[in-house]
């Protein structure tokens, strides 16, 4: 029995479907280990393969080719330097399993598997794993460690089993996405588990970007007295190394050092470059393109591409109509000129009059309407795809979660793109992190020091100017109004007669939900985009495009006795 263990904790930012870049990662990871003494190190969730697989684990050639790396992997251990417990697929007798598995010795010891299959928001595990039995400890080099899988420990079965059949520490291995302030709700879920057995836990997550979700790490240390003793960064790999020794009381690791932890703004804003940065990479994109109109969504985009990728990878590209304003040219200007980027002008009218002449039988007879004003938009949408395709640079669409929950975007035109940092963004935030990417700037991205935009551009009214004298507010309610109609409607599913009761009129409340439920077949066809809020678009948020439900109010009505 030993009474010392050190475990190096490895928060990683896998590539799904690498495997071998993957395993090449963590054996650079292990050596670093090995220096430092470690006698195991850890890895996240599905780390093998990536985080998460979906369908790709439905492949039997891609489970056995993870099959053979671990294996490889495994016999390596056999040179006396750390154990490693990794989480990868792991097909056994006709079952597929989210494991983690213990690599020591030379050969794979120990196997256990995810009981609790998340089935809910963007998790649908349950459609490509099997569920495990209830996983007793595994040994460790003398210590009995318990290993539950990031969603075995949001209730208090698994923990439970764990500390009634002799473990002693608990190592959680996780895939937790980024959403804003669910940091303190891991650690007060840990602390419940660590009050529940009295074991100490190790919470170790992944970082990195992965299409809509973004993993933002932040993993911690809790001892049995429920003392946070170690907390790993937000946003970055990490290694730490942690020292636990056996006293009269159980195990207890010594205290570390405690990152502070992003928090509002400044955590969206990170989750965003992240999620960007890595869309990019990791799909070989060699940069980004977009529409620098001189309002605030693209101003916006345009400073997180520069911190994600640095200004020499970003192109924006100003494309006036006859309706776009000398402030809109300066501001597009000035902004591109402040972050560095590429920055050219292409005038749309020719496209616009070019339209104009080919349709003017199709359309003798009518007035001009929304169908010349969309025109606009994909002639600029036409315009960014023939950039993208000539030079290779992804399009990054502009839209945020206000104009995407009402349908205010033109399909094919400003919609188009590969990725979108803004889909879960509201509008009202967007005014936030625009003055606070003004102000700050976070030390591990790659844009300017100082303002990133005119000011000017956060405190003129929005507008598509796509016809005279165009906002956004003739046709919408003000955003402070309708993102805290959206906020119930998405986020909470309030009723209407509740949301009315908060002092929203009900005529806008009404309008505001049937604008949301008509949008369906745009959102279908965006682009994806970064995962901020408890409930974004796509997997999150699932209705029928084809749906006769159609909102009505019915004031409530109160008891006569009140």
């Amino acid at each position: 029995m030993t009474d010392t263990l050190t475990i190096t904790l490895a928060q990683l930012n896998p590539r799904v479907g690498d495997v071998a870049g993957n395993m090449d990662k963590l054996r650079r990871a292990r050596a670093e280990a090995a220096a430092a003494g470690a006698d195991v190190v850890v890895t996240p969730e599905l780390y093998a393969c990536g985080y998460p697989p979906e369908d790709l684990v439905r492949k039997p050639m891609f489970v056995a080719e993870i099959r053979r790396a671990i294996e490889d992997l495994a016999r390596e251990t056999g040179d006396g330097g750390p154990a490693v417990l990794v989480g990868a697929p792991w097909a056994e007798d006709g079952k597929l399993y989210n494991a983690i598995l213990l690599l020591d010795a030379g050969r794979v010891q120990a196997a256990r598997y995810k009981v609790d299959l998340p089935n809910y928001g963007v998790f649908d595990e349950k459609r490509v794993f099997d569920a495990g039995p209830m996983p007793g400890p595994i040994d460790l080099r003398g210590v009995r460690i318990g290993v539950p899988i990031c969603e075995d420990i949001w209730t208090p079965d698994v923990v439970e089993c764990v500390a009634e059949t002799g473990g002693e520490i608990m190592l959680v291995i996780n895939g937790s996405p980024f959403e804003n302030t669910k940091h303190d709700t891991r650690v007060q879920l840990g602390v419940a588990r660590v009050v529940e057995s009295g074991l100490p836990l190790v919470y170790l997550n992944q970082i990195g970007g992965q299409d809509e979700l973004v993993f933002d790490g932040g993993s911690f240390v809790l001892n049995a007295d429920r003392s946070l003793v170690a907390q790993m960064p937000a946003f970055e790999e990490a290694l730490l190394t942690t020292e636990w020794s056996r006293g009269a009381e159980g195990w207890r690791c010594e205290p570390d050092a405690t990152a502070r932890q992003p928090e509002g703004l400044e955590a969206i804003y990170r989750a965003m470059v992240v999620g960007l940065r890595d869309y990019v990479n990791k799909n070989g994109f060699p940069g980004v393109i977009l529409g620098m109109s001189g309002g605030i969504d693209s101003a916006l985009s345009a400073a997180v591409a520069v911190d994600a990728l640095g200004a020499d990878r970003v192109r924006c590209v100003m494309m006036p109509s006859p309706y776009t304003s000398e402030h809109s040219l300066e501001d597009a200007a000035a902004a591109s000129d402040l972050l560095g980027v590429d920055y050219r002008s292409i005038n749309i009218g020719p496209a616009m009059q070019a339209f104009e002449t080919m349709l003017a039988d199709a359309f003798h007879g009518t007035n001009s309407d929304i169908a010349e004003e969309n025109i606009q938009s994909r002639a600029r949408g036409m315009t960014l795809m023939a950039l993208s395709n000539k030079f290779g640079h992804m399009v990054l669409s502009t839209g945020n979660k206000s104009e995407m929950s009402v349908g205010y975007a033109t399909l094919y035109g400003d919609m188009c793109g590969g990725y979108s940092v803004l889909k879960d963004v509201y509008k009202t935030t967007v005014f936030e992190l625009c003055r606070w990417r003004n102000a700050h700037k976070p030390a591990d991205t790659l844009g300017p020091a100082g303002p990133v935009m005119p000011e000017r551009i956060i405190t003129k009214p929005p507008s598509a100017e796509l016809k005279p004298d165009q906002k956004d507010e003739d046709s919408l309610p003000p955003y402070s109004v309708l993102d805290a109609i959206l906020g119930e409607l998405i986020e909470n599913e309030t009723p209407v007669a509740d949301i009315v009761e908060q002092g929203f009129d009900p005529d806008t409340v009404l309008r505001v939900w049937r604008l949301l439920d008509r949008a369906e077949y745009k959102r279908r066809q965006a682009p994806p985009g970064v995962k901020i809020t408890r409930r974004s678009f796509g997997r999150d948020r699932r209705y029928p495009i084809t749906n006769a439900f159609v909102g009505v109010y019915r004031p409530k009505t109160r008891d006569a006795a009140e």
